[in-house]
């Protein structure tokens, strides 16, 4: 665990304040969830993703769907690639999403890219590609996203409707 060397205060109601610099490089948004553990003497916070915790079903859906259109299949949080089947598997799991799609999430898009295009899905890695991008929202909340990628032939309509598909099957699978 690393230190960060900033002392808060708890107040009269038990809250404390994360200082802004630590929220940024952390990735944590106002009315964000945080996930609270103790170990031994210590308090840790942990950004809370209700999708992280589907990340076998996710990356079995995923898997199924690529059988059916080899193109890679993409399911994010808010914050990172949880889920991935496809040739791009090892570079993007686990890897911080792009501002692009974060935005797209917040803005909960749903959209095909028909044209092929330089893409940036994860942090400083761009790919040239068609893709359908699917925002994963339940009860209005938006959880993160699904893409379809691929970098070589255009995606043919049933393949472009799988992300909004798979966005539906995944919240649907979600219990907050």
């Amino acid at each position: 665990m690393k230190s960060t060397g900033v002392i808060r205060r708890v107040d009269d109601l038990g809250r404390i304040v994360i200082p802004k610099e630590i929220r940024n490089n952390m990735r944590i948004k106002s009315g964000e969830g945080l996930e609270i553990f103790t170990d031994d003497e210590c308090l840790i916070l942990k950004k809370f993703s209700p999708i992280e915790n589907l990340e076998s079903l996710a990356t079995k859906y995923t898997e199924a769907i690529y059988q059916v259109v080899k193109h890679n299949i993409i399911v994010t949080d808010l914050n990172k690639v949880i889920a991935i089947s496809g040739n791009l598997k090892k570079k993007y799991l686990n890897n911080n999403i792009s501002p692009f799609v974060e935005r797209s999430i917040e803005r909960r898009d749903s959209f095909v890219e028909r044209q092929k295009k330089e893409v940036e899905i994860i942090e400083n890695v761009k790919e040239y590609g068609y893709y359908s991008f699917s925002s994963i929202v339940l009860n209005g909340d938006i959880l993160g996203s699904v893409i379809i990628l691929s970098t070589e032939i255009p995606l043919i309509q049933v393949e472009e409707k799988m992300a909004e598909i798979l966005s539906k099957l995944i919240s649907g699978s979600i219990s907050i």
